[in-house]
């Protein structure tokens, strides 16, 4: 009978979470399965693998054939590479203490770079949180400015109170200059009513004075 790995979905709506599962290549993806070998979570960073090492190594070297996806999670946790190197003892290329160093070694190497990974990861979880967090503080400071502005008492009554206050200086300067030109022209003919007066009347008074005098005259004669 064929078998084949492969992944069988699971989880929900735009959240799925496959399991990793030995199954007859005749059966359908979400079928019936021979043996369940663990998890694979994509909807983390990095995402989450649970497999059973042993158990998928042995049905790897019994000629189970994974798919495209399982072999990638096979091979990123060191199941192809395991089966590499022990048809290499098997064929005698190398010995079985051999290989055990060089999958110690890659097995090193591996865990480096996947930790390595992981901190950047978390390094820019945390860029990206302390970003979120800065722009959240300047935002509830604008805020919190906005509605002390807002709250702030409006001072508009001594704004008005001086624009009154203009236009009655205003208005009492103007009255006097208005008043000093109305009376000018009063003023004047007061003072020039008596020399007029004193002209026109003079002339009568020299003849009064003067007629009894001529009276006189001739009465004598």
């Amino acid at each position: 009978m064929a078998t084949k790995i492969r992944l069988q979905r699971g989880g929900r709506k735009a959240r799925p979470i496959y399991s990793i599962v030995v199954a007859d290549a005749r059966s359908k993806r979400d079928g019936r399965f021979i043996e369940k070998l663990g998890t694979y979570n994509p909807n983390t960073n990095p995402a989450t693998i649970d497999l059973n090492f042993d158990s998928a190594l042995s049905w790897v070297m019994k000629g189970a054939q994974p798919t495209d996806t399982a072999r990638s999670i096979l091979s990123y946790r060191g199941v192809m590479m395991k089966k590499h190197l022990l048809e290499g003892v098997r064929k005698g290329a190398l010995t079985q203490e051999q290989a055990d160093a060089k999958y110690d070694s890659w097995l090193n190497d591996k865990e480096s770079k996947i930790g390595a990974n992981v901190k950047a990861i978390d390094a820019k979880k945390d860029a990206e949180k302390s970003a979120r967090l800065s722009a959240e503080t300047e935002v509830n400071k604008a805020r919190e400015a906005a509605i002390a502005a807002a709250m702030a008492p409006v001072e508009e009554a001594p704004a008005e109170a001086a624009t009154e206050e203009a236009h009655a200086e205003a208005a009492t300067e103007e009255v006097p200059a208005e008043a000093a030109t109305e009376e000018a022209p009063a003023e004047a003919v007061t003072e020039e009513a008596p020399a007029e007066a004193v002209t026109e009347e003079a002339p009568a008074e020299a003849a009064t004075e003067e007629a009894p005098a001529e009276a006189t005259e001739k009465t004598k004669e």
